[in-house]
């Protein structure tokens, strides 16, 4: 029987895994740690929030994935072969799903003053700067100033730049109800206590945390797959690799391009984009072709601390649509969207083929 190895048990990557397991294939399933990590919910860890230790071989039991615990070294293409640790695991189909990283070595003095919520530790000052306007700085901005912080949140753009008008402005409203001073500019420089902007400006803190963006982990190049200048694998339709078409790229880790662009890395992406691999996987191990991959994008959830949340509805291209919530139920709409990957595993451990049904395809965006 062949092996499929995943690397990465995020969200695109336990998707792939239990979809292809599902389906009675064997599967080598690796990632750096036992604990599913919930992404979503890294702006609350960081405020200080205890969230739930959730068991990635717990969750595998019965499924027949062999999980790997361990650091994933190199990749030998040419050998098919991964190495984790002493250990060398052969594969007939890879799924890199190892995510992306904080995008940190454009700005100096990032790597070596200002943290990320990728480390995944509750803020032990109170005095913070958040660095990055978009929705991720947005999201970790206003949980710490709920939780008591001091937080500046510096950006190029306004916050909720990508909602409509009036959400944007309710999101705006609120962080100033919450104490969230807001100054625009581009960070040129992190120092050991302050971050310095593009105009000279200074900003005073105690600590800097690092929201500007994410990009590929070095280790495909290094092995010598095609990738685009974040390090994210350059993918076909079919979300193969376009230098390797036996490796499937997914989620974080992966270009994937679709009529209006390509996709910015999302749970809401992520996990179709699993789905796709683990179905189109098991369809050439039956000697059919995979279908050519479609996702459009739904809407676009923030969580403004504990008590407040905007969602923005979107068209299929990621641009905001008219209809958005406030309110309380837009915070249970939140709640819901950063519940549902753990229930959605258990769902396909039973049912495989029920993921290919939950995703929105994209209509003419994407035909």
């Amino acid at each position: 029987m062949d092996n499929i190895v995943v690397l990465g048990a995020g969200y695109a990557g336990m998707t792939a895994a239990v979809g292809i397991a599902g389906r009675g294939q064997r599967v080598t399933l690796v990632n750096n740690g036992a604990r599913f990590t919930e992404r979503l919910r890294l702006h609350q860890v960081a405020a200080g929030q205890q969230l739930p230790k959730l068991s990635i071989p717990e969750l595998l039991d019965g499924t027949g994935v062999e999980f790997v615990d361990g650091w994933v070294g190199g990749i030998d293409l040419a050998a098919r072969t991964v190495r984790v640790g002493e250990r060398v695991i052969g594969y007939d189909r890879l799924v890199y799903a190892l995510g992306g990283v904080p995008d940190t070595a454009g700005v100096p003095g990032v790597e070596e003053y200002a943290f990320t919520l990728d480390q995944a530790e509750a803020v032990q000052v109170t005095d913070t700067v958040v660095c990055g306007t978009g929705l991720t700085g947005v999201e970790t901005a206003a949980e710490l100033a709920e939780a008591g912080h001091r937080v500046v949140l510096v950006g190029r753009a306004e916050p909720g730049a990508e909602l409509n008008a009036k959400a944007r402005a309710y999101l705006q409203r609120v962080l100033g109800e919450l104490g969230v001073e807001v100054r625009r500019g581009e960070v040129v420089k992190v120092l050991r206590d302050e971050v310095v902007l593009d105009s000279g400006e200074t900003i005073s803190t105690g600590q800097v945390i690092w929201a500007g963006g994410v990009r590929g982990s070095e280790l495909a190049r290094a092995a010598g797959l095609e990738v685009d200048e974040l390090d994210r694998v350059v993918t076909d339709a079919a979300l193969r690799s376009v230098s390797h078409p036996e490796v499937y790229a997914v989620g974080d880790a992966a270009a994937v391009r679709q009529e209006f662009g390509v996709l910015h890395g999302t749970c809401q992406s992520g996990m179709p984009t699993g789905v796709h691999a683990a179905t189109s996987i098991v369809r050439e191990l039956r000697g059919k072709a995979p279908k050519r991959f479609r996702f459009g994008y739904l809407h676009a959830p923030v969580s403004l601390g504990r008590r407040h949340a905007v969602v923005q509805f979107t068209r299929p291209d990621g641009t905001a649509k008219r209809a958005w919530l406030s309110g309380r139920v837009a915070v249970w709409y939140k709640e819901t969207v950063s519940s549902a990957p753990w229930p959605s595993f258990r769902r396909m451990v039973k049912v495989p083929a029920s993921g290919t049904v939950a995703w929105r395809r994209g209509g003419r965006y994407t035909r």
